[in-house]
């Protein structure tokens, strides 16, 4: 794809009024720590080198691009761009940013300090390719012209914000992929993630990458990115028996009459289920703590009710379990979503659990108990589900955290924010390393 224009000009002084425009048009960076200090020390030090020389409002040309596509891929998808946007409309230094600088740059002029107060990003221009879009090495993702010692101190929060951003959407993009269309995807990364700002970052970027949901309901609040979640083995194992049930009753889903005792449904349920005789010897006594567990969730989420099958054993206890508890909510007109499998062999297992949920279908005449969601979760990443898909499987969705969200095989993209032109004039860096001689700039 070709750059376009990207960001106006926005200023302050004379242009106050378009700086403020600016601000409340895109509003602030979504990391409020994403300030004019977010930038490397030698940053500042080239800024004061070029203000002694008179060379700070030098118009300089930089491009921003990344050597080798990631996981050893053949494509990366470009992300990042907005928040980069949102940086340069609220370009700049407080009091107390000036204050500090000069408590670390003792050495400088205070009119240099003068400079810095008055300095936004009113004379930048940035053209960069869409975000979201598909690209390759070397070929130029963003173009940042303006005041050389501006865009210098620009560098760094630009890589800092187009590095990783791209990096996940990239890993959730080949994790789509390799799921195909079909599949639900889920980001579950936060509790993995590197810090708060790094799984609001990973639910962000991997929505954009292809992902249909995110477990992290801040980015739910922020980005509007839908929300999915069931509960966790703790939830299951802190039940003791069914008596721990105080309120049994459910009301019809439409309202129409109220199912007073829901528990003693599921246990006929179960019965039945036991002594069906296309299920005979299959199911024995199931975890009766596991059941109070089940049957409390949904008498919770009677129009939601998906249930984590494991923590006990999944054909023995959790599947039977599941199944009594969706069928007395059939019963009183609701359905179950499905369950979670979170260990074991998820292509045995997934398979195992299809063939009961057809096979109660067919016992009880119960229309789509069959297509019931199956979703896995437990540590996967491209190659398990690669490989599931190679051995067959029965999976409908996908919950997907550590190895997606920390891009564990790969630690970053590898930006680079190159000069090319200066004052109209081509710059190129040469080096010994063939792989790090920047492109002659071409407009």
């Amino acid at each position: 794809p070709s750059m376009e224009a990207t960001a106006p000009s926005v200023g302050a002084g004379a242009n106050g009024s378009l700086a403020a425009a600016a601000r409340a048009q895109v509003g602030p960076p979504t990391n409020p720590m994403a300030t004019a200090l977010l930038t490397d020390q030698y940053q500042f030090s080239m800024a004061y080198a070029y203000w002694k020389a008179g060379k700070h409002a030098d118009h300089a040309v930089f491009d921003l691009y990344f050597r080798k596509n990631p996981f050893g891929g053949e494509f990366t998808v470009f992300a990042g761009l907005e928040e980069c946007i949102k940086f340069i409309a609220n370009f700049k230094f407080t009091e107390d940013e000036i204050s500090f600088l000069q408590s670390v740059m003792p050495m400088c002029e205070d009119a240099f300090f003068d400079y810095l107060r008055g300095i936004d990003c009113s004379d930048v221009e940035v053209y960069s390719i869409p975000e979201g879009s598909v690209v390759f090495p070397k070929v130029p993702l963003m173009r940042v012209e303006g005041p050389v010692a501006v865009v210098q101190l620009l560098e760094t929060p630009f890589v800092n914000l187009i590095n990783y951003a791209s990096l996940v959407t990239t890993n959730a993009a080949r994790h789509r992929h390799v799921a195909g269309k079909s599949k639900v995807l889920m980001e579950f990364g936060l509790r993995r993630a590197q810090g708060p700002d790094g799984a609001i970052s990973a639910s962000k970027y991997c929505f954009m990458g292809g992902f249909d949901a995110t477990s992290n309901v801040l980015a739910g609040h922020l980005f509007g990115i839908p929300l999915r979640g069931t509960h966790s083995h703790a939830y299951v194992s802190s039940y003791m028996s069914l008596d721990e049930i105080p309120d049994r009753t459910l009301r019809n889903k439409d309202g129409s009459k109220i199912c007073k005792d829901f528990v003693s449904l599921v246990k006929e349920w179960l019965c039945k289920i036991q002594a069906a005789d296309s299920l005979r010897n299959v199911f024995g006594d199931t975890n009766q703590s596991e059941l109070a567990a089940f049957a409390s969730y949904a008498l919770a989420f009677p129009s939601s009710f998906l249930a984590l099958v494991d923590t006990y054993d999944v054909m023995r206890s959790g599947i039977p379990n599941f199944c009594a508890v969706a069928l007395a909510l059939h019963d009183l007109g609701y359905k179950a979503s499905g369950i979670r499998l979170d260990s074991g062999d998820l292509a045995y297992l997934s398979i195992e659990t299809r063939k009961v949920f057809h096979a109660i279908e067919k016992e009880f005449n119960i229309p789509g108990f069959g297509k019931m969601v199956i979703t896995a979760s437990n540590d996967l990443n491209e190659e398990t589900i690669d490989a599931l898909n190679k051995q067959g499987h029965e999976v409908d969705a996908f919950g997907i955290g550590t190895y997606l969200v920390t891009c564990y095989s790969q630690a970053a993209l590898g930006c680079v924010f190159k000069l090319v032109e200066i004052n109209s004039r081509p710059r190129i860096k040469l080096s010994e390393d063939v792989a790090k001689v920047c492109l002659l700039f071409t407009r």
